[in-house]
């Protein structure tokens, strides 16, 4: 079969490996000029610092086969994500952990005395948080809540915390010890040729052709597939036919400086006072070369809500936009020929282990269905 697969992110590329070995023949488009996705990387020409165009990204999972997957592409270094953040003029550690509670509050509490002192800040009455605020009030009490998460949240989202839904902060740790590891994951690391370098590897086969800087409006006539794996914008597939699904965006501010501007990756701005919700400085993600650079680059992120021609970052999916979504459901699954996959094919928002995971799961069914002769899904995973 030839298949066009739309998008050369993660989604699209191990879809598209997985297929042509497998013999079928394969043509991915991105009206990007790289591949990777808002994963993309590439070395700054000023300065020779591997730059995460699109934000930083910290590969974390849980998932072995997917540890193993990309580790077959390319190397990975070993990489902690440690995130600081300035609150009220001072300097703490994120997640909130153990010292975090103890710098925050002036104390030396053992995990027990913390765990019992948290418990007492914290607002009783709520049973059933309803919002992000009532579940942060829940967990945490009002005076973390306000230093850390009331304002940056508000930032992040362009929207007050009670409008959001609780499960957002419910990803967020707690920790009653020392342990400053953003993530919990047992795999963690960054490429060391970056992502896109990484992605390019995966879409190396004689069988695979990737037409960059083509957008799929402009090539939608020239198609001549079998089947199309659509990982692009939902909305966008069908013209926006239901309205525009709602996505936050970022914008970046390049900082230049010499030396090391704020001595880690990331910084948090966690007060609603200051515009930007954080700043990165790129070469501590690659701290295995970090030295060789006497220069530096920062980025200042603000957030605000995706217009008509911005990248879209992350999705609402408040009420609006969930009733919307089903609208596009009910249109995709009425569609022959046609699946979609992935952060912005399924309107969820995903980290990258996520999509590597369902799109491997993704191309299990597809050869299950292709063994039986029977048409591929529309949606491998449920959108809502």
């Amino acid at each position: 079969m030839h298949f066009c697969i739309v998008g050369a992110g993660f989604s699209g590329a191990v879809t598209a490996r997985h297929l042509a070995e497998r013999g079928h023949r394969i043509t991915v488009i991105d009206e990007r000029a790289h591949c990777g996705g808002n994963c993309h990387t590439a070395r700054d020409p000023q300065t020779g610092i591997m730059l995460h165009h699109y934000g930083p990204h910290i590969f974390h999972t849980a998932q072995e086969n997917v540890w193993q997957y990309v580790q077959r592409f390319g190397k990975f270094a070993p990489y902690i994500n440690r995130v600081k953040a300035i609150s009220q003029g001072r300097v703490y550690t994120l997640p909130i952990t153990l010292l975090t509670i103890n710098q925050f509050f002036g104390r030396t509490m053992h995990p027990a005395e913390a765990r019992e002192f948290i418990h007492q800040q914290a607002v009783q009455d709520i049973t059933s948080p309803r919002n992000f605020e009532e579940q942060a009030l829940h967990m945490i009490g009002p005076a973390l809540y306000e230093a850390f998460f009331k304002g940056y949240t508000t930032k992040q989202w362009g929207l007050p915390p009670t409008d959001l839904p609780a499960a957002i902060l419910k990803r967020l740790p707690v920790r009653f010890n020392y342990d400053d590891n953003y993530f919990s994951h047992p795999y963690q690391g960054i490429p060391i040729e970056g992502y896109t370098a990484l992605i390019e590897s995966i879409l190396t086969h004689p069988h695979i052709t990737v037409r960059l800087n083509t957008a799929f409006e402009t090539f939608r006539n020239q198609n001549n597939s079998d089947h199309i794996i659509y990982t692009g914008p939902l909305d966008r597939y069908f013209r926006f036919c239901h309205g525009r699904l709602g996505y936050r965006t970022l914008d970046f501010e390049r900082i230049d400086a010499e030396g090391d501007y704020q001595g880690t990756a990331v910084i948090n701005y966690c007060d609603a006072t200051t515009p930007y919700t954080r700043i990165s400085e790129h070469k501590h993600f690659a701290p295995w070369e970090a030295s060789l650079f006497s220069k530096t680059v920062c980025f200042r992120e603000y957030s605000r809500l995706a217009g008509p021609k911005d990248t879209p970052y992350y999705p609402i999916r408040l009420a609006r936009e969930t009733t919307m979504l089903d609208r596009y459901v009910r249109t995709a699954m009425a569609t022959r020929n046609i699946s979609f996959l992935g952060r912005l094919g399924t309107y969820r928002y995903l980290d990258m282990d996520v999509t590597i995971g369902e799109a491997l799961e993704a191309c299990t069914i597809m050869d299950q269905h292709l063994a039986l002769g029977k048409p591929l899904p529309v949606f491998f995973t449920d959108p809502h």
